[in-house]
């Protein structure tokens, strides 16, 4: 099952949805019958019926933040257990956060604060993270080797959160952004130092990074470039640690050589979402498309062979205008529980 959440200040209907897309059938005859999706909202316990503004997934628990930004709570959709975090102070709605959890199981909440004030220039204030055990908030003394931006979210994995990094230097009259992974470790409580993503682009404010994961063992990341749109490169990694990390390339796709591209597939494509089948060599990629006035979400499905499939998941908006990112994420039901 997929969890997915609709992120959009634009939406009436921002919702968490569970999303079966079933991909045994690729590549055979009629395959658009085999991955037609099987979409459901997921109903939200009733003392918590909120419009969402931001979900992070971790260990089958979903964090979820309201979006008037007055409140905060972690959701068990399995067990239908919720959890209220009150806040150390207010929340506010440039704040980013990770879910994780430590050695012991222990799960625990990071939070960065930003510059609400000038919000144009990203500012990292404040460092916070939430304890379930003592079920208190505590300020951080640490720093990332890096700027981690406020508009980028990170991924869980085995219990530990990567963001996409980026370190900006002035040499004379030129310009160099270095690109990196940074680690948060919810044990130690630390960032671990950068870690190589092998790419160097030449314009980062053109470019879209994405980082996904594979069956809680393995991270991916995708990346693309507005003046090479066309080209998509996905690794995986082979190593992953909050200090190391190795990666082999997974997929190199060129969408002007996929079978069946049609011409409204955007030049300004944003794969913010997406997942792949290691076994069955194809990637997932969400983004959406405007069809007779119409905001459809997409799910386009890509093979290493030129294989391309699209799976109209539903409306999203009524408007041509581009709504926020659709969040998507491989979920594994939990046994975790939650005591508000």
């Amino acid at each position: 099952m997929t969890s997915i959440s609709d992120l959009s200040d634009d939406l009436v209907d921002s919702r968490i949805c569970s999303l079966r897309l079933d991909l045994q059938g690729i590549r055979k005859k009629d395959d658009e019958d085999f991955i037609d999706p099987s979409m459901k909202p997921i109903s939200i316990p009733n003392n918590h019926q909120v419009e969402i503004s931001q979900v992070y997934h971790c260990d089958g628990l979903l964090l979820c933040i309201a979006k008037d930004n007055s409140r905060l709570f972690v959701w068990n959709p399995y067990l239908g257990q919720t959890k209220w975090i009150q806040p150390r102070n207010k929340f506010h709605k440039y704040d980013r956060f990770a879910l994780g959890y430590d050695d012991n199981r222990n799960h625990k909440i990071l939070r960065f604060l930003y510059d609400e004030e000038n919000n144009e220039s990203g500012r990292r204030i404040q460092i916070d993270v939430y304890d379930f055990s003592s079920d208190s908030w505590r300020v951080l003394d640490v720093n990332p080797d890096g700027d981690i931006p406020f508009y980028q979210s990170g991924v869980s994995l085995k219990g530990n959160t990567y963001f996409f990094g980026q370190e900006v230097t002035q040499a004379s009259k030129v310009t160099d952004i270095e690109t990196c992974l940074l680690c948060f470790d919810f044990t130690t409580e630390r960032f671990g130092p950068r870690l190589p993503l092998l790419f160097h682009p030449p314009c980062p404010s053109f470019e879209t990074v994405t980082l996904s994961w594979v069956r809680d063992e393995k991270l991916a990341v995708l990346y693309n470039h507005y003046i090479t749109s066309e080209i998509i490169e996905i690794r995986i990694s082979t190593k992953i640690e909050p200090n190391a990390v190795s990666w082999s390339s997974f997929l190199t796709l060129d969408m002007s050589l996929v079978n069946g591209l049609r011409d409204d597939f955007s030049m300004f494509f944003e794969a913010k979402s997406f997942f792949i089948d290691e076994e069955k060599k194809v990637v997932v990629l969400f983004d959406s498309k405007v069809i007779e006035n119409c905001r459809y979400q997409m799910a386009y499905i890509v093979g290493d062979d030129g294989y391309f499939n699209s799976v109209n998941i539903g409306v999203i908006s009524n408007s041509q205008r581009k709504p926020g990112k659709l969040v998507c994420s491989s979920y594994v039901p939990s046994l975790v529980q939650l005591q508000d």
